[in-house]
């Protein structure tokens, strides 16, 4: 009687509505990474996280986050939510918390839509979806149905392997645009040895990205930057890293061939074949696979 009394009035609603919205939350965040494995993979290795381990990271991220978001939305399972929630944001401040000078004005890429920098602000709004967390978890009744819980988890799994196995085949069948515009002249896309380096003028990791490539000793290979935003500061992007690089516009209509997250991203391309794909992430070994495919020194 005692346990029925402290799940009704007030406490009830607070637990109802914290765990509805942070359910939409997790679930919305969770499908997203799902969604586009690869973008994801990218905004992990820009989180630090070491490249081998970004896309597996991917996976779990996207898979734990859409199981907690039908664990909090379903009543039934929604203690079982709330403590999964509490853990994982509990985890999540931890370990910026630990990189916090590393990242430090970083997009959190936590959710769509919504730009998180990594700051105070950062550590409050997550302190108040732990708060949410665990009221969900004190003031809702005990879960049940563990054996259909799990099978929603099998679901999501089977879900996310799909989804990751055919973006990794589209990858794979991308066909490369015959022409595109750099300098204001045309350029053959498709022949030689190109390198599409696309980049935000305002982005370190892309600054970083175009001085490591701006240091190669380069065989037979044209260069081409795209910039994503602020065009008009591409000549000074490329003075201050000394990347020689052709430039091309085009940046809307390539990312629509060339799927990708945030920038920095490069792709090389022979004779209209993607080589390789570079996020410039911190263990990424770009000029060892440069290197091994000839093209540079």
């Amino acid at each position: 009687m005692r346990s029925a009394i402290t799940y009704e009035g007030w406490r009830a609603w607070v637990a109802a509505g914290s765990a509805i919205v942070l359910g939409l939350l997790f679930l919305v965040a969770g499908i997203w990474k799902l969604s586009d494995p690869f973008a994801t993979e990218a905004r992990m290795t820009q989180a630090l996280i070491p490249k081998p381990l970004a896309m597996p990271v991917a996976l779990l991220a996207g898979i734990g986050e859409t199981w907690t978001g039908i664990l909090l939305l379903v009543p039934r399972w929604r203690r079982w939510g709330a403590w999964l929630a509490g853990i994982a944001l509990v985890l999540f401040m931890a370990y910026f918390a630990i990189f916090y000078n590393q990242l430090r004005g970083e997009d959190c890429s936590c959710f769509p839509w919504l730009k998180r920098v990594v700051g105070v602000e950062f550590f409050v709004s997550d302190t108040l979806m732990l708060l949410a967390a665990v009221s969900a978890g004190v003031w809702s009744a005990r879960s049940s149905h563990m054996k259909q819980a799990g099978m929603a988890l099998a679901a999501i799994v089977v879900m996310a392997l799909a989804v990751y196995g055919a973006t990794l085949t589209q990858r794979g069948n991308v066909q490369v645009p015959a022409r595109i515009t750099v300098d204001s002249k045309p350029f053959l896309l498709r022949e030689g040895r190109v390198l599409l380096y696309f980049f935000d003028p305002e982005c370190m990791h892309c600054f970083q990205g175009a001085k490591e490539l701006g240091s190669y000793s380069w065989k037979a290979v044209r260069i081409v930057v795209a910039p994503t935003v602020n065009p008009h500061w591409t000549l000074a992007f490329l003075r201050d890293t000394g990347l020689r690089a052709g430039v091309t516009f085009e940046a809307a209509r390539l990312r629509e061939t060339f799927r990708f997250g945030d920038p920095p991203y490069g792709v090389a391309i022979e004779n209209g074949r993607v080589l390789a794909t570079f996020t410039f992430a911190e263990g990424e070994n770009v000029s060892g696979i440069l290197k091994k495919s000839g093209w540079i020194e």
